[in-house]
């Protein structure tokens, strides 16, 4: 069984950024960094402020998916502890 996380990160320009991955920490460094050249480039610096573990990559990306589609104010509410995805 392969765990894998579902994150998102609060950016330098005030957006959110939902993503998925198996390594975490490797994971943020590399956005932090500007390794990845996607949607959090050119909105650095960034910031982890959701975290969740789930037991397999594919739990990981049905929530990464569900989440992706919610509002701005339910990712808020999940980043508070009020709400689970």
């Amino acid at each position: 069984m392969d765990t894998a996380w579902v994150y998102i990160l609060k950016c330098a320009d005030n957006s959110y950024y939902t993503g998925k991955t198996q390594n975490l920490k490797k994971r943020i460094a590399e956005h932090q960094n500007g390794i990845l050249r996607g949607y959090t480039f050119n909105r650095r610096p960034v910031r982890l402020v959701y975290s969740q573990e789930f037991g397999s990559y594919l739990e990981a990306i049905k929530a990464d998916r569900q989440i992706k589609g919610w509002s701005r104010a339910k990712k808020e509410a999940l980043i508070r502890g009020k709400l689970a995805p």
